[in-house]
């Protein structure tokens, strides 16, 4: 039986609470640190980017700006949170129906681009799209109507953001939680915090995000999104539409909400939504969903995802000192691969 040993963590995002109960599960002494105020949601861009996130775990929709490495990790990642829910308190929402990809007319020459991108990959278990007549996407989502152009995207699945990093949380028995401390710098086997100067562990972990900076060369990128309850709607898969803007999504969560979004701002604005983005947004939404015309806003929210210069993820293994970072878009689709390869290292 392994020895367990005493474990330092800087952030309590995703990748902070899926280690957490990780270690913790495995016997060791988990310490985490963070500057938020307790472990709830926050939806006003300072929090945890995991609960702005909408969840969508889609290796072969990411083809399309991400390479075959990420496509790889991303499908051992829908694996491994299969597993992974099951062991949850609650357990939190979790489906592999697949997603759709869908085109207006004016927009059949960007979809077959797209298209093309993501057939110039080849990754074991990843399918190929399925082309969609209009019976058979009526058949497989009768809300969705007024796409000229649609594909089914096998093997795609999505998680219930905010309730699995809930239940991380409340499903890591015996970690200690130190909320409102901020890590300043981090030394193999030490980490430095504020109002409390530096604590030895025999392994630390940096999972800041944007926090690293200026450690690591971490920008922020402003995602958007508007959250509707919509009920009676019936929608059961991520939806992308090809917009000529943005890459839209609109994904369906438990409890008739509905997460429209876009899924990439080169920004690191903290601001609120503007009046253009959520007019484009759900505008966009509603030409494929006409029911979302009697949705109600619940709420508009944006925060910033972690980004290296090269997009890639960073998984960095030191004696002593463990640094995740990088994850950009990916973070739910490729937390639990990240997370496998550095314990496994």
């Amino acid at each position: 039986m392994a020895v367990a040993k005493s474990f330092g963590i800087a952030g309590a995002g995703l990748l902070g609470r899926l280690l957490a109960w990780r270690l913790a599960r495995a016997g060791h002494a988990v310490t985490v640190f963070d500057p938020a105020d307790s472990a709830a949601p926050r939806f006003d861009g300072q929090g945890a980017a995991g609960f702005t996130a909408a969840g969508m775990l889609s290796p072969l929709a990411e083809l399309d700006n991400a390479t075959a490495d990420i496509a790889a990790r991303g499908l051992r990642s829908i694996g491994l949170w299969r597993d992974i829910v099951r062991q949850l308190p609650g357990p939190p929402f979790f489906a592999e129906r697949g997603s759709l990809m869908l085109a207006h007319r004016a927009d059949r020459s960007s979809a077959e681009r797209v298209l093309a991108r993501l057939g110039s990959h080849s990754v074991a278990g990843l399918r190929a799209p399925q082309s969609l007549d209009a019976a058979a996407l009526a058949a497989l989502e009768p809300a969705v109507s007024g796409a000229a152009h649609a594909w089914l995207l096998p093997g795609e699945a999505q998680i219930d953001a905010a309730a699995a990093m809930a239940a991380l949380h409340d499903g890591a028995d015996g970690v200690r939680w130190c909320w409102q401390r901020r890590v300043t710098e981090l030394e193999p086997g030490a980490l430095h915090v504020d109002g409390l100067g530096w604590r030895r562990f025999d392994r630390v972990f940096d999972v800041r995000g944007v926090g690293a900076q200026p450690a690591l060369p971490v920008r922020g990128v402003r995602g958007e999104t508007v959250w509707l309850h919509a009920p009676g709607l019936g929608l059961t898969r991520p939806v992308r539409l090809l917009h000529p803007r943005h890459r839209v999504y609109v994904v369906p969560r438990p409890g008739d909400v509905v997460i429209v979004g876009a899924s990439e701002i080169e920004s690191e604005d903290r601001s609120p939504v503007s009046l253009q983005s959520a007019v484009e947004l759900m505008a966009a939404a509603h030409s494929i969903l006409p029911a979302l015309a009697e949705a109600r806003i619940l709420r508009l929210d944006r925060n910033l995802r972690p980004a290296l210069p090269d997009h890639a993820p960073l998984v960095d293994v030191r004696d002593g000192l463990v640094r995740i970072n990088g994850l950009f878009r990916h973070g739910w689709l490729l937390a639990p691969a990240l997370v496998d390869e550095a314990l496994s290292a």
